[in-house]
């Protein structure tokens, strides 16, 4: 029987690796685009998502909330919370916005309060390491320590010592050699 992370490489490289020519957030190009939210948001691969991430995250222990910058990091966070459930974990989850909110409570960060907490910072994919670090700054705003960053997808983009530079921990469950890029 495959691992959860061999069915992970399976699916992402079969329905979220396409190839062509790309612009991406940060602005570089690329050959291939890893578009993982066709397959984070996928019911059979979410929970292959949760598992793979749950047990990277594990050497960062104790861990009270999980999130990152919306959209790539929020399918992520859900399921590492939802199969943290499952493994006994406690996980809450929060969504960061790129800006504060003009109006209600004008929160950047939604979810449980995280001030005083220790924050994993998820992602799906990142190339300049610029939406993990966007987010962990608003957490740190918001009171939250920022224990770590980790991804779904490392792009062998530079992300890594961007963030590790920045001073926090990374990690990635699956890199471009396990996808065949």
């Amino acid at each position: 029987m495959a691992s959860a992370r061999d069915e992970l490489i399976g699916f992402i490289s079969r329905e979220a690796v396409h190839h062509g020519d790309f612009t991406l957030t940060s602005g570089k190009k690329a050959s291939f685009y890893i578009d993982l939210r066709q397959v984070s948001l996928d019911h059979r691969v979410a929970p292959l998502i949760g598992d793979v991430m749950l047990e990277m995250l594990a050497e960062f222990e104790p861990i009270d909330i999980i999130g990152g910058l919306t959209m790539g990091a929020d399918p992520i966070a859900s399921a590492i919370m939802h199969r943290g459930i499952l493994a006994g974990k406690t996980y809450d989850a929060c969504v960061v916005r790129k800006e504060p909110k003009d109006h209600g409570r004008g929160r950047q960060v939604e979810g449980p309060d995280v001030k005083g907490k220790r924050v994993v910072v998820v992602e799906d994919t990142s190339t300049t390491g610029g939406s993990p670090l966007a987010a962990a700054r608003a957490l740190e705003h918001a009171g939250a320590e920022v224990v770590a960053v980790c991804v779904v997808v490392d792009r062998r983009t530079g992300a890594d010592q961007v963030i590790e530079d920045a001073g926090y921990p990374y990690r990635a469950a699956i890199s471009l050699d396990d996808l065949g890029l």
